[in-house]
């Protein structure tokens, strides 16, 4: 009796996939093995994204500078974000991803350069400090990192421009303004306590103590070619008119 030829031809055909399926198993072997670098490339893509971010912070850094060269230069009226992203380097689009406007760059220079330096600017009363060596080191602070630094003409550009923008001229006051004359009342009540300060309206009015560091602000920009002003030297005057110490400097 004849054997059926389907089943001798499909017989090798089952043996040549049997003898192929060790070869198959392979290669899922060589897959794992590639697998096995995944971990290395997964690593990288980590980084990948601080990098970004640190490129994105140096880019949003850049164009900070630039706008406050181009705002000092110019004034805020004149001053084009063309310009800015020309002297940032940047195209005028990238600007716009990270400042919705020339109003919104402006806030940023207040927020960045203004108010780190606000929040730390009148030291905080600590137990046996008198309320004169206080105020020395808030003048030493004011002079050192605002009257000597391009962070006071961000000061003159807010007093030069912010009538005609008050929206610019209320963000410093909640920023700057407020912070400033909070912690000088603060000292001001401490002296008080102390028995330090005399004329308690101070407390009322601490506009009345942080009005010539404000003009030492003004005459530097305005005046100083012509008549330099040791600011330092004015504002330890103050305090000695503050403080009742009558011909102390």
């Amino acid at each position: 009796m004849r054997d059926p030829k389907p089943a001798q031809r499909g017989g090798p055909a089952k043996q040549r996939r049997r003898t192929a399926s060790p070869q198959a198993e392979a290669k899922p072997r060589r897959r794992k093995a590639g697998d096995a670098a995944e971990p290395i490339a997964s690593g990288d893509g980590a980084q990948a994204p601080s990098r970004r971010a640190a490129k994105s912070a140096e880019r949003r850094a850049a164009i900070v500078a630039a706008g406050l060269q181009e705002f000092v230069a110019r004034g805020y009226t004149a001053t084009r974000l063309d310009d800015v992203a020309c002297r940032a380097g940047v195209a005028k689009g990238t600007i716009y991803l990270y400042f919705k406007d020339k109003e919104a760059l402006f806030q940023e220079l207040i927020r960045s350069a203004l108010v780190p330096v606000v929040t730390r600017i009148a030291p905080q009363p600590g137990e046996g400090q008198s309320a004169r060596a206080l105020f020395e080191q808030f003048v030493q602070t004011f002079v050192r990192e605002i009257v000597e630094t391009e962070r006071a003409d961000v000061l003159r550009l807010v007093l030069a421009e912010g009538a005609r923008f008050p929206a610019l001229a209320e963000f410093h006051y909640r920023e700057v303004v407020l912070r400033g004359l909070g912690a000088i009342e603060q000292l001001i009540r401490y002296g008080i306590a102390r028995g330090e300060i005399h004329h308690t309206v101070l407390a009322k009015f601490p506009q009345l103590v942080a009005a010539p560091a404000l003009m030492a602000v003004i005459w530097q920009g305005l005046f100083s070619k012509h008549a330099p002003l040791d600011a330092a030297a004015m504002l330890r005057a103050h305090l000695d008119i503050i403080f009742d110490q009558r011909g102390a400097t």
